[in-house]
């Protein structure tokens, strides 16, 4: 138990000071086996512009064990059902020797950027990825706009364009 809340901790100092790209993990309140991550959607995919939050159950047999991890944000994808579980080889039994919080978060960021549509958890989403791709990128980015991006938000702050709109209305500079 001791070993894994240390190693647990250096996964999490690590991805504090080096997160991957896009991505960012924490742990909730006192709870260092209940984290949540968020994932910047990747660019020339169509999730681009959306911040999906997922959240990470650490089991007490860990690293032996796979961390369970779900999509809190609702995302349209072939291998994410609608309550935002994920089909993946990272997040299956058993785990290879090299897993951590980090590789797994970096694989699921490339599983958004590239789907598998042979493994699906949602096979219309899967068939409309394989035979009709431009209608499955237009639903995707119907969906990330709807409840990934942030409005008048980037990422926690206020975009620079909204601050400058905000304070040139508020002294009576209608925009």
């Amino acid at each position: 138990r001791m070993q894994r809340a240390s190693r647990l901790k250096r996964e999490l100092q690590m991805l504090s000071t080096e997160p991957p790209p896009g991505i960012t993990c924490w742990h909730t309140e006192e709870q260092i086996d209940d984290l949540r991550a968020q994932i910047v959607g990747g660019t020339d995919t169509p999730y681009e512009g959306g911040l999906f939050s997922l959240e990470i159950k650490v089991p007490e047999r860990y690293p032996f064990e796979p961390p369970k991890i779900r999509f809190l944000t609702p995302i349209y994808h072939p291998n994410i059902d609608n309550s935002g579980r994920i089909c993946h080889d990272a997040l299956k039994l058993p785990p290879k020797p090299s897993l951590n919080i980090s590789t797994v978060l970096t694989s699921i960021q490339l599983l958004m950027a590239e789907p598998n549509p042979d493994d699906p958890l949602m096979a219309d989403i899967s068939s409309e990825f394989k035979y009709n791709k431009q209608l499955f990128m237009e639903k995707a980015q119907k969906w990330t706009q709807e409840h990934a991006v942030q409005k008048n938000m980037v990422s926690g702050c206020w975009s620079v364009t909204a601050v400058v709109v905000f304070l040139l209305n508020l002294y009576g500079f209608h925009v």
